[in-house]
């Protein structure tokens, strides 16, 4: 079952993933902690998408799965910096949390393209 609210494309729910991050960071406050947190969440976030992007124009099954493992790589080290986001901004728990399990979710997802792909 699907759900309504995510969109089935990955190429727009990877969109969606990182303007939602990029929302939650504008809202967060700017000290020197949430500054260096917030430059590698954005980094990590962001390059899910791109790196899927550059996945679906591989030119190869073996460039197709080096740059599904990028992305998935992406995901994982986006959770980590969520996390840490968390812990320094526990006020906005209820904004990172959705934004960390998408980060898991889609993970997951991408692993069972690579696996599916091998």
């Amino acid at each position: 079952m699907t759900n309504p609210d995510k969109p089935f494309n990955l190429e727009l729910r990877t969109l969606q993933f990182s303007k939602n991050t990029i929302n939650l960071c504008k809202k967060l406050i700017r000290d020197r902690i949430n500054f260096k947190l917030i430059e590698q969440l954005i980094s990590a976030a962001t390059s899910v998408g791109a790196n899927y992007r550059e996945a679906n124009e591989a030119l190869s099954k073996k460039d197709f799965l080096y740059r599904m493992k990028i992305t998935r790589k992406e995901c994982k080290e986006s959770s980590y910096w969520f996390e840490l986001i968390e812990e320094a901004n526990p006020a906005n728990k209820q904004e990172i949390n959705p934004l960390l399990t998408e980060s898991q979710e889609l993970r997951n997802i991408f692993t069972a393209i690579i696996e599916k792909t091998k």
